[in-house]
């Protein structure tokens, strides 16, 4: 049995979006949320505009719809969030076969992963 890990209790100057199963290792994943940890929405988002990762266009839409809960849902300002926390956790593993030379076989690993980010409005600075 797993231990499950308890939710996190979002303050009241937050809002998050879970994107699950995304076809892509939680290894890549994570450099693509490490670019945007602490920056401001806006620079995050052009950040992930010109970014050259093929994963970082999911991240961009998972922060758009992260936005889009705290304007919507809990009545945030826009101008001033940021991204408060953006991890990366380990998704299914779906393991194919590759026939290979002298009838031999390969394990071919095709990782998942989960993406959870959180922003949170700036206090007046």
């Amino acid at each position: 049995m797993g231990k499950q890990a308890k939710p996190r209790v979002l303050a009241d100057s937050e809002a998050k979006t879970i994107v699950r199963n995304i076809r892509v290792s939680p290894q890549k994943l994570n450099l693509v949320a490490t670019m945007i940890r602490g920056m401001d929405v806006n620079k995050a988002i052009a950040t992930l505009t010109f970014s050259r990762r093929r994963i970082s266009n999911d991240v961009e839409k998972a922060l758009q719809s992260a936005i889009a809960n705290a304007e919507n849902n809990h009545s945030l300002d826009v101008d001033r969030l940021y991204v408060k926390e953006a991890h990366v956790g380990k998704g299914l593993v779906m393991k194919r076969f590759k026939a290979r030379a002298r009838g031999r076989g390969a394990r071919i690993l095709k990782p998942y992963s989960h993406l959870t980010i959180i922003v949170g409005e700036r206090g007046d600075q």
